[in-house]
């Protein structure tokens, strides 16, 4: 099978890395693959996974009708039999370049939720069983589940990688280290990320505990700013930012306990760390055997009544961690035996393979894309309108459909008691 893999960006991020990794693994079964898109950081990666990265046009916008044609040359050349788009902008300019092509579109959203004017006619792969369950309720018909996956081969906990980046970033031995590995965006991670460096600063008067942030983005400023209040008050560098790191695994390996959501938790649960799931408005809750059956129907991400509860809900759930060595173990090797049983990246290429034969297997009838396609282009404009009249006003987001409330069908049994959304099906 060819098989051309397009990520929504390649720069650092949990999606870009599910679908290198998963593409690699891909290969290694046999399959012809290659990575396409407008370069970035992660290029190194995919070639030092060994496979061929094929450059896009740079888009002044998405979709762009300039990538389009050219991954239409791209695809008809190659002779690609799948390619396989990740998020909404990859998405719809590999069904438009499919077109007049044998090539067929395979979609994958790892967002919060699903843009309503994707095509219908393109299978489609979420990353929760609740996401899942709302778009069969709105009719998608072509939607399955893929977690994501952990290459447990490379995320595995070095002791001596752990030690050097303590050194390298100036944190001492016997300090409790909390790491967060993230994208700072301005959307559904900032506002986390700002309560944690503000309960670990409160934390620190009592307690030897630092917190590492790796990663880099759009609210790096915002984010710098506030450490350096925090640090300020705590009258010593209580937390330590490093930028993005190319290969973010020493971060996990010297870590305490881990702070994340979606890829990155699950990253570190192969760690062996115990992960305290961030969320958004206020939800922080730790990974537990109580707690994990929540989290495999939500996914590793949840949503709190107001983001005025969440030090109060971060400090309740750090405290318990940070005095007791014994906890901090137990739920370590519980999280591993979950992403060993559960989010393998081996298991999780066979599915992607066979998802992939079943696609081509499937026929698109004419008389179902015509109308199809006509629904997906009315409900884009309308989304332009949206998106161009938010742009005016100053409100338009970037990652619009990784923030809260893009619709309020979209969310699920909030509640006050910081647990995570109650796990039955939506109905619009």
């Amino acid at each position: 099978m060819r098989i051309l893999v397009y990520p929504h960006d390649l720069g650092l991020g949990g999606s870009q890395l599910n679908a290198i990794d998963l593409a690699a693994a891909a290969a290694e079964t046999g399959h012809e693959v290659c990575v396409y898109g407008d370069p970035g950081p992660l290029v190194d990666r995919v070639r030092s996974k060994g496979l061929e990265f094929v450059a896009s046009p740079s888009p002044r916008r998405r979709p762009s009708s300039a990538v389009v044609r050219h991954l239409r040359a791209t695809l008809r050349e190659r002779r690609v039999d799948v390619v396989h788009g990740y998020e909404w902008p990859p998405v719809l300019e590999a069904t438009l370049a499919c077109v007049g092509t044998t090539a067929r579109p395979f979609a994958t959203v790892m967002s919060m939720a699903v843009a309503d004017f994707l095509p219908r006619t393109v299978d489609l792969v979420v990353g929760t069983e609740r996401i899942a369950a709302v778009e069969r309720s709105r009719g998608r018909r072509r939607v399955d589940v893929l977690e994501p996956p952990v290459d447990l081969r490379e995320n595995v906990r070095d002791t001596a990688s752990g030690v050097a980046f303590r050194r390298r970033w100036g944190i001492g031995r016997d300090a409790t280290l909390v790491v967060s590995v993230a994208r700072l965006a301005h959307e559904l991670k900032l506002e986390g990320t700002l309560v944690a460096i503000d309960v670990v600063a409160d934390l620190a008067a009592t307690t030897d505990v630092v917190l590492a942030l790796v990663g880099d983005g759009p609210a790096r400023a915002e984010v710098d700013r506030r450490v350096a209040a925090a640090n300020a008050r705590a009258g010593r560098r209580v937390v330590v930012t490093t930028g993005a790191l190319t290969d973010p695994r020493p971060g996990y390996a010297a870590a305490d306990i881990a702070l994340g959501m979606g890829g990155s938790a699950l990253r570190a649960m192969a760690f062996r760390t115990p992960v305290v799931v961030q969320g958004e408005r206020g939800f922080w809750r730790t990974l537990t055997p109580e707690s994990v059956d929540g989290f495999l129907w939500e996914g590793w991400y949840g949503v709190g009544r107001s983001p005025d509860d969440g030090a109060r809900y971060l400090r309740a759930e750090l405290g318990p961690l940070l005095d007791d060595a014994r906890r901090r173990a137990e739920l370590g090797a519980f999280a591993a035996s979950v992403v060993a049983e559960r989010f393998s990246l081996e298991a999780a290429v066979r599915r992607q393979v066979a998802l992939y034969t079943r696609t081509l297997e499937r026929a698109t009838t004419v008389s179902g894309a015509i109308p199809d396609g006509a629904r997906s282009a009315t409900l884009f404009g309308e989304y332009e309108v949206r998106r161009q009249w938010n742009r005016r006003r100053g409100r338009a987001a970037v990652d619009d459909f990784n923030t809260v409330g893009i619709d309020d069908s979209n969310t699920v049994g909030i509640d006050d008691s910081n647990t995570v959304a109650d796990p039955r099906p939506v109905r619009a």
